[in-house]
């Protein structure tokens, strides 16, 4: 049976490492945002809702 190889050797390029670097921080720092916002809007509502 033949076998593959799993790993993983990252990028080929400079330019494809640098892509590569600026799509995951792009999505980190957007989900960041996202949560960040969230958890803002959820205690302006308990603010609201509990006092």
């Amino acid at each position: 049976m033949a076998e593959q190889s799993t790993r993983f050797h990252g990028p080929e390029t400079q330019e494809a490492f640098l892509a590569d670097r600026q799509r995951f921080w792009g999505g980190f720092l957007n989900a960041a945002t996202g949560t960040t916002i969230a958890v803002i809007l959820l205690l302006i509502a308990m603010g609201v809702f509990l006092v």
